[in-house]
């Protein structure tokens, strides 16, 4: 009778590692999170060459503990992109963790999380690897011959992380279970899982929850039809979010902050002595997304469930509704209008690339969320990348790495007119907010104020920053309200990345007011 909730989320994996010295550590992925490890103190080995741009870091010094532990230890120094062994030593949780930029990692900031950790150098670095990665799901029986990996992209109407939290409580029953079972594989079978998504996880909750397998384990619907099929019923008191004993008030908050879409499909009405254990019988308004009718679900029984898979499959499916997945990482389109003019010289135009790098790869890039374009721009213009151009976040980081230097005048006033038209119209009817990042080294040959007042009236948000003798009048007729902080300035080009974290701050801040 128990309600099968489903989220959206991301978990990784880890395994063991044997010291030279007969001491036994841990081999983990570049995304293992903090709250992923066990132990209080437990020393871990990062793999080189990960990917700093998909890294999700949470604070300074001390970490949330859903951050990456590699990226948080190349974030404080502790090794870099070479990887390392690292001691990892848990916290308890705190609130304000800032975000700041350091070593190539921009982390964010974070209202307040339960727990923490801190990174410091392992004191044994001569670790070898002695174990595979380990997956939570049941082994193979041997009735089932291994085939070779099929590749299938996947449902592209349906580019999701879905994870599945299901009642394994003595509340259920073993019978419910697998019934709860067979709706949860059909419902993944319909969604069309593949490599490039949707993905599917599944979390077995009763007094403690239990992640039977990963996101990532598995990219063919018939191998995550069968991983489910293979789930134990555990037993075990119900206390997350069946019939709740427990107040999940602050798990939705969290999970509304971190983008996180909470369906709940309840089977049944709790009877008279299930309603007894409730502590709040609004807990589904609670939980849920937003309390609107399209996050929560409602079955009569467990028997002739199949009729229901189709709708909630289409639930899942609809991207414009996930209310809650709509966050400034996911849903701002960011232009970056950069001077090329011949005051700036190829060496500072370098560092103007990666400064825009910097910003772009803290946003989440693809066909269904954030996007980044780029336009140059002396007396002429030139569009180095729209926002149509590239939906990964690998391929947007590799053209503005390309992008050749111009050399010429400085027409600004006339580049934003351009990028207004060319750049932002085609996106003026699309969901995601609209930002303009203007960086110049000096005064405007046109005007700017009437150019960048249009840019605004179209929807579009614009910052400038300014190097050397950009002029301070010139920023400010460029700026959205409040200027203040719509303004940047720096005397030097090294200085921009410094900047960073603040235009990323800006632009979060203007999208979360934006929805206010």
């Amino acid at each position: 009778m128990s309600p099968v909730p489903l989220l959206l989320g991301v978990f990784l994996l880890c395994s063991p590692v044997r010291g030279s010295d007969g001491s036994v550590s841990t081999a983990i992925t570049c995304f293992t999170r903090g709250l992923d490890l066990q132990k209080e103190t437990e020393d871990v080995l990062c793999p080189a060459n990960c990917p700093l741009w998909q890294f999700y870091v949470f604070g300074d010094g001390v970490y949330a503990s859903l951050s990456s532990v590699c990226g948080a230890a190349i974030h404080r120094g502790v090794i870099n992109s070479a990887g390392g062994a690292v001691r990892v030593q848990t916290l308890p949780g705190q609130e304000n963790y800032p975000a700041i930029n350091a070593n190539g990692i921009q982390s964010q900031m974070l209202a307040r999380w339960a727990s923490s950790f801190s990174v410091t150098r392992a004191k044994n670095t001569a670790l070898e690897a002695v174990g595979r990665s380990i997956s939570t799901a049941r082994p193979s029986t041997g009735k089932r011959p291994k085939k070779p990996l099929e590749k299938k992209t996947g449902n592209k109407d349906c580019k999701a992380d879905i994870a599945f939290l299901i009642d394994g409580s003595y509340n259920i029953g073993q019978r419910r279970f697998n019934l709860q079972k067979n709706f949860v594989g059909k419902v993944a079978v319909m969604l069309g899982i593949g490599t490039e998504g949707p993905h599917v996880g599944v979390i077995q909750a009763s007094e403690h929850p239990k992640i039977e397998f990963y996101l990532k384990n598995f990219t063919a619907a018939k191998d995550v039809l069968f991983a489910i099929k293979e789930l134990g019923f555990r037993g075990g008191n119900s206390n997350t979010d069946g019939w709740p004993s427990d107040d999940i008030e602050e798990a939705g908050i969290v999970a509304r902050e971190f983008g996180v879409n909470v369906f709940i499909v309840s089977v049944a009405k709790p009877t008279a002595e299930e309603l007894g254990m409730v502590q709040d019988i609004a807990f589904v308004d609670k939980a849920v997304c937003r309390n609107n009718g399209f996050f929560s679900y409602q079955m009569p029984t467990w028997f002739g469930t199949t009729k229901y898979v189709k709708p909630l499959v289409q639930k899942l499916c609809s991207h414009e509704q996930m209310l809650c997945s709509k966050t400034c990482y996911n849903s701002v389109n960011i232009g970056f209008l950069i001077d090329g003019s011949s005051s700036v010289g190829d060496n500072n135009f370098r560092l103007v690339l990666e400064f825009i790098s910097n910003i772009a790869k803290t946003f989440e890039i693809s066909d269904i969320g954030s996007k980044i374009a780029v336009v140059q721009f002396t007396y002429d213009q030139r569009t180095e990348l729209s926002f149509t151009d590239y939906t990964t976040k690998e391929k947007v980081l590799s053209a503005i790495q390309n992008i050749r230097y111009m050399s010429g005048g400085t027409a600004t006033g006339d580049a934003i007119s351009f990028t207004t038209r060319n750049v932002f119209g085609p996106m003026k009817d699309g969901p995601n907010m609209n930002f303009l990042v203007v960086l110049t080294d000096g005064q405007s040959y046109d005007d700017v104020r009437g150019p960048a007042a249009a840019a605004q009236k179209a929807g579009i948000t614009v910052f400038s920053v300014g190097v050397a003798w950009a002029p301070v009048d010139d920023l400010k007729d460029m700026a959205s309200e409040p200027r203040e902080s719509h303004v940047f300035f720096t005397r030097e080009f090294t200085g921009l990345e410094q900047m960073v974290p603040d235009i990323i701050r800006g632009i979060c801040k203007d999208f979360l007011d934006s929805k206010q």
